[in-house]
């Protein structure tokens, strides 16, 4: 799929001017976490978020996901205002955040307890397939590899059918070579879903792999900073020049966006 900047009739997402505040105990000013972040996001798109830590992103998700309620500006999700969370957002965090006590397919189901039992079972069915998790159904989390515990987030995460899912560092805790194997799986379930997503990493690498385009954002108060389109064929080849050249943007535009050039060059 090319990226592109989707136009505001045809958005999956749609933020205008989102701002965020917290106060801070003992002192007049508040903290300024977001200020006046416009985005959009097409249908089906994987939008990747850099930038350094406290800058926001994680934050911006969560506005998105509708667990952050107190905020300026608004949040349309497939032309709907969000007030809360819904079934038309999945989230998945860095921790997985398996009901230690329920197994792969229990953890799943209870995402969906509004079907009936029948189409439960196969809608679990359906989603430990799509994550390659055959044989392991009845397995408590304590059973499970890193790895294999964020694939039944993901599973969970995409049983109610959201048209958004929304993945905040969902590989931070893996190793490296478990890393690149999620980021695979995770092109791999879009590939077959075409579930719009939207991915905050620290990892430029991450973003740009995974990303149709990429969001860089400025240090605290967090903005968009720059949008860079990544005009990559799938599958990507991580050691291509094209893929190097792009990084060395992202990387570039990541380090001024902290207010210093970066110290090397990649």
């Amino acid at each position: 799929m090319p990226s592109r900047t989707p136009s505001s009739d045809e958005s999956a997402i749609r933020l205008r001017r989102i701002s965020k505040t917290y106060p801070r105990p003992g002192r007049a000013d508040d903290l300024v976490a977001l200020q006046d972040v416009d985005l959009e996001v097409a249908p089906g798109e994987v939008l990747a978020v850099v930038g350094a830590s406290g800058c926001g992103k994680s934050t911006l998700l969560r506005i998105v996901a509708g667990l952050e309620q107190r905020h300026g500006g608004t949040v349309e999700v497939a032309g709907r205002p969000v007030t809360g969370p819904g079934t038309d957002r999945g989230v998945v965090f860095q921790e997985h955040r398996l009901l230690p006590w329920l197994t792969v397919e229990q953890n799943i189901a209870f995402a969906v307890p509004h079907l009936d039992p029948e189409s439960r079972l196969r809608t679990v069915a359906e989603h430990v397939a799509l994550v390659g998790l055959q044989g392991f159904e009845r397995c408590y989390p304590s059973q499970l590899s890193g790895g294999m515990a964020q694939r039944v987030a993901i599973a969970r995460a995409l049983a109610p059918r959201p048209a958004v899912l929304l993945l905040d560092e969902p590989f931070g805790a893996l190793d490296a070579f478990t890393r690149m194997q999620m980021q695979d799986e995770v092109l791999r379930i879009w590939e077959a879903e075409r579930t719009t997503l939207v991915l905050v990493t620290h990892d430029i690498d991450e973003a740009v792999f995974l990303g149709d385009r990429v969001v860089v954002m400025s240090s605290r108060p967090g903005r968009v900073r720059r949008v860079i389109p990544v005009e990559l064929p799938r599958p990507r080849d991580r050691t291509s020049w094209e893929f190097a050249s792009l990084r060395k943007a992202v990387h570039q535009e990541f380090f001024q966006s902290r207010g210093r050039e970066p110290e090397f060059q990649i």
